[in-house]
């Protein structure tokens, strides 16, 4: 880049078209360096411009066009999502949030990972689970990225292991690429979660016949917001076919005494159990 490039993209910084990026410059003999005069100043902070604005307003319109085609649904979260924060420049009063974490960890990774999954990049993963006490490094073609509970995973082939491994995002303390070559994903991940509720997919669990109790209060919202699709409704009794796994046992429990496990034998002993222990504590 040469010198009269930066000078130009400094002087576009500093104008109202750019950021009003609040540029000053120091001597020191022969030598001058630039820096903003507000040590808090950041692009990326800064409220989107006209010409932005309206790039992003025609965006929305051609999202909206989207909203009765089949399989699009989710576009009308998205364009809410989207208009919620043009109007926030318009206006101080907000009107709508989205249930987000913004103490998250991790959330920087979610970008690069996108990219090494569009590009086919193998990665070793530095990573330390909770229960872990010290550092792993996984080598990993990542496949697949999702959200659930308000934290993000990564799905991917394990290369030492050979089976696909889940990586939660705010565990990752660094990616680097690898010398490995990229494993291609023979994978269909609405199947893959299409049996289990949350992440955790053992592959050798089988799929299994739920029966649960339910109060009458709770009935109506776990009719309105279903807990798996293959959830079925009979009186009070809920009957569910899935795999047992943590994020169920999760559920359950946090439905409290409106949900009784009624079958199978070993999730109503998993279930008594962790109650046992909770009662511990009190």
């Amino acid at each position: 880049m040469s010198r009269r490039q930066i000078f130009d993209d400094m002087d576009f910084m500093k104008s109202e078209a750019g950021f009003d990026a609040p540029i000053e410059s120091l001597k020191d003999g022969r030598k001058v360096f630039y820096r903003y005069s507000d040590p808090e100043f950041t692009i990326l902070k800064k409220p989107l411009n006209p010409a932005e604005m309206a790039s992003l307003q025609e965006a929305l319109e051609a999202l909206s066009r989207m909203n009765n085609i089949p399989g699009f649904d989710w576009v009308n979260s998205l364009q809410t999502k989207l208009q919620s924060g043009l109007n926030q420049e318009k206006q101080n009063q907000q009107i709508i949030s989205f249930e987000e974490n913004e103490f998250l960890k991790g959330v920087e990774f979610l970008n690069p990972l996108y990219q090494s999954i569009l590009n086919e990049q193998c990665l070793d993963i530095h990573y330390q689970g909770f229960n872990s006490p010290k550092k792993n490094v996984f080598t990993v073609s990542p496949y697949y990225l999702k959200q659930y509970n308000n934290r993000w995973f990564l799905f991917g082939h394990n290369h030492k292991e050979e089976k696909i491994q889940n990586l939660a995002l705010d565990r990752i303390q660094e990616i680097q690429p690898s010398k490995n070559v990229y494993e291609p994903c023979e994978i269909d991940f609405d199947e893959y979660f299409e049996d289990i509720i949350g992440v955790t997919n053992n592959q050798e669990e089988q799929l299994t016949k739920i029966v649960i109790e339910l109060s009458n209060n709770i009935i109506p919202y776990i009719q309105s917001k279903p807990i798996h699709g293959s959830q079925n409704i009979k009186g009070n009794l809920l009957k569910l076919e899935l795999k047992l796994n943590y994020e169920l046992e999760s559920v359950i429990l946090s439905f409290g005494e409106n949900m009784k496990v009624l079958e199978p034998k070993k999730l109503k002993e998993i279930i008594k159990n962790r109650l046992q222990e909770v009662n511990k504590n009190y």
